[in-house]
Formats: structure tokens, sequence, C-alpha cells
């Protein structure tokens, strides 16, 4: 099928490349010229694993264009897919996808199917198409599907390639039967709804897994105060499948481009009902709360922070993305910067973006050895496989005062003891706590 997908985000880009793959011929769009560029070259202008060589394998069956128009005149099938920011009172900017379902709607030149894969707020759809339909140039059918993605940053292109589920949200037989032959070649489970149903799953699904997250954190806060081990709780309630073991494994909160924003957004979503989610909304002031947690355990082993030389392992809010979005190292930094730290800091991949931020006031560093060498406090924000693998040793090698900070708890506890290390991690006991 002949596809355009507008935007080349981690939704748009990871979702054209993939249907690409499955052998549609697909035209991306963006606005920027130089980011269309790099992407004939098959260099994906996001760093996510194995984008950039399915855009090569890919490229015969791949365009990039920055003239919608051309895109969509005879598309079958266009996808929106651009950005849904957050705005300051916590709902879900929609400029851009209506701005998209306009340009659709006046360049539009045959019976097609327009496919809102963007994460908004339930009724959207409708919306969507009442906009097409009031603006469309050409006298065509253009019928409108909700179909939300459910791809996490890291793993975006096997959530793709092999979904957990496919939603399909649509009012009519001609949509429907359009979105089952755009999936044919996808083995997954089909749910097939009406449109804001299909929004529902989204958020649902989201902010369930929100919850998870931060009542597992309030556990382990609690673990802390009362001399349980967050681990042994969740591997006792991990056997139980109502339950299950994923998103039970506490932390200093949740980040990047979906949790934060989609919780806010159905927060906000159900006062304009005037309906109030408690549990949504207790899940947002937990998660806020928990990224100060590094500060706060730093703060037993300093009267204050100036001087103190600080080594920062891991800057993203997950490994697998050089996403910064939400990241906890973006609430905790700047507070010791501001206390006159003298921070050290290596990420795999986030250093570049955080440079954006940051370009002067953190040192960055090649290695973990460098990152280490002198440094009175360790604290570990990120849970990069090369952070994981780090023996003791190399803790009481290079730093001078080795207390270690951990809030992704990437090290059994057990591992530090005896080795003169401070050991602290989240929903643990201290090891080696100094009087």
């Amino acid at each position: 099928m002949k596809i355009a997908v507008a935007g080349t985000g981690y939704v748009g880009l990871v979702t054209g490349v993939c249907l690409a793959e499955h052998g549609h011929s697909v035209c991306c769009v963006d606005i920027d010229e130089k980011k269309v560029e790099l992407m004939r070259q098959g260099l994906s202008p996001i760093y996510e694993e194995g984008l950039s060589e399915l855009m090569k394998k890919n490229k015969e069956r791949l365009t990039f264009t920055t003239d919608y128009a051309e895109a969509y005149r005879d598309a079958e099938v266009i996808f929106i897919g651009v950005g849904t920011p957050e705005k300051k009172d916590g709902s879900a900017n929609l400029t851009y996808v209506y701005e998209a379902a306009r340009q659709i709607a006046h360049t539009a030149e045959r019976d097609c199917v327009v496919v809102v894969k963007s994460t908004v707020p339930i009724g959207t759809n409708d919306k969507v198409e009442k906009l097409i339909q009031r603006e469309r140039k050409a006298q065509v059918r253009i019928a409108v599907v909700s179909n939300p993605e459910f791809l996490a940053q890291g793993t975006a292109v096997r959530d793709t390639l092999h979904a957990s589920r496919i939603v399909i949200g649509a009012e009519d037989d001609f949509a429907k039967e359009v979105m089952l032959r755009v999936y044919e070649n996808f083995d997954a489970p089909r749910l097939v709804t009406d449109r804001k149903s299909a929004e529902m799953v989204k958020y649902a699904s989201n902010d369930f897994l929100a919850l998870k997250i931060s009542y597992i954190n309030e556990i382990a806060n609690l673990c802390e105060l009362v001399g349980a081990d967050i681990e042994d709780v969740t591997a006792g309630m991990g056997f139980d499948a109502r339950i299950g073991n994923k998103f039970l494994k506490a932390g200093i909160g949740y980040g990047g481009s979906c949790f934060p924003k989609d919780t806010k957004a159905l927060h906000w979503l159900a006062n304009s009902y005037d309906y109030e989610m408690k549990t949504v909304k207790a899940a947002i002031e937990v998660n806020e709360n928990q990224k100060l947690k590094m500060v706060r355990k730093a703060r037993k082993y300093f009267e204050d922070f100036a001087g103190v030389r600080i080594a920062v392992l891991g800057l993203t809010f997950k490994p697998g993305t050089d996403d910064l979005r939400e990241a906890p190292s973006l609430v905790n930094l700047p507070i010791l910067l501001e206390e006159g730290a003298l921070i050290r800091a290596w990420d795999p991949i986030g250093e570049a973006n955080y440079r954006k931020l940051y370009p002067s006031e953190i040192e960055y560093c090649e290695t973990i050895e460098e990152t280490l060498e002198g440094a009175e406090l360790c604290l570990i924000f990120t849970e990069w496989r090369e952070i994981q693998e780090i023996r003791p040793e190399l803790f009481v090698k290079r730093m001078k005062k080795p207390i270690i900070i951990d809030g992704r708890n990437c090290y059994p506890s057990e591992r530090f003891e005896g080795s003169g290390i401070t050991y602290e991690s989240i929903g643990r006991g201290t090891v080696g706590k100094e009087a």
C-alpha cells in the first residue's frame, strides 16, 4: 500500500520504517530539511536500536520529504505521528495534530484513511474528522481512525514489528478494511473497536503502568523505614500471576516522553469533566517526589555540596535511548550545581543532548574510570549495562571517598559488604553505613 507518515519523531519514524519493512511504500514528512536530508542518507535523527539498519535495508520503499502535498496527494493511508507535548496546565498540546489534519484536508486527492497514531485525549479523533470534512478541498472520502502506539523507547522497533497488540478504532467498514490490510502481515492480536475506546486504551495502559511504578516506589520507601528488602518483596509479589513481575523495579521514578505526559493529560481530562482520578493524581505526586531521593540521600553525608566532587553515571531516563525528557538527573543535577558541586558525568548515548543544556557547567568524560577519579560521591541515574558491570574494586581504586547512591538498584547489596564502600540504593538497607 502507498502510505504517508506525518512526523518523524519516535512514533512517526519508527512506524514508517516498520511499515516499509512489512512491504509498504512509505513517504515520511517533516518540516526540518536538515533532518530529512539525514534520513535520506539512511541515518536516524534519534537513537533507537536497529532503526538505522532498517532504514538502509528498506531504502527502496522509504522516501523522506518536506513537501507534504506531494506525500499526501495520492496516499491510501496517512498516519499522523506528530508530537503532543504537555502544556503548562498538564493538558496535551494538539496543535501539530490539527495542523497535519488541515494539510491532509487541503491536499488529499483520493479516497484515503487518516490514522491518528499520536497519543491524544479521548474525543480528538472526532475533532480531527470534523476538521478534515470542513476543510477538505477535493470531493474524496477521508475516514479517520485511532490506532494508538504501544512502543517503548529503547525497544521501539521490536515493539512495533512484534507488537503486543494492534488496536484499531474505526467508525465504518471502509476504514476497518483498510486498516486490516495495513496490518495483514503483522503477527499480533487485533482489537477493532470504536475511536474513543481505542483512545482510552492507550491512556489506560500507560497510566496503569505508571501507577504500578509509583506504587512499588512507595513500598520501597516504606521498606527503607521498616528494614525490609524491596528486592525480596517484589520477587514474592511477582510469583502472583494476577500481579506479574513487570514494572516492579524500584527506583527514582519514571521519565521519558510517555508516562509523565500521559498521566497529567488523563488527570487534566478527567478534571475537565469535573471528575478527579485520585489514583492517577497520587501517581504523579509520588513520582515527582521520588525523583528527589538522590539529593536527599546525599545530604546525609555532606553538610553542603560546595566543592564536593561528584561522579554521575547515566543521564538519560532509561538505558537504550538518548532521551532526556523528565529524566531524574535533570531534577537533581541543577540542585547540586547551584550549591557548588563539581560534577563529572558519563553516559554512552545521552551526553550530546545533555551538553545542549549544560555545555560548560559539567565535565563530561569518555570513560567510567575517568568519571570516578577522585570523586567523593557517585550517583547512578541510569542502569546502562556498562554501569551494571562495574566491580566494587573500581569504586575503591578510583574514588577518594567511595560513597555510592544507586537510584536504579544496579547491584546486589551484598556485593559491597566488607568492601569499604558505603552503598545506598532504593528500598534496601545501607551497606557500610558510616557513623
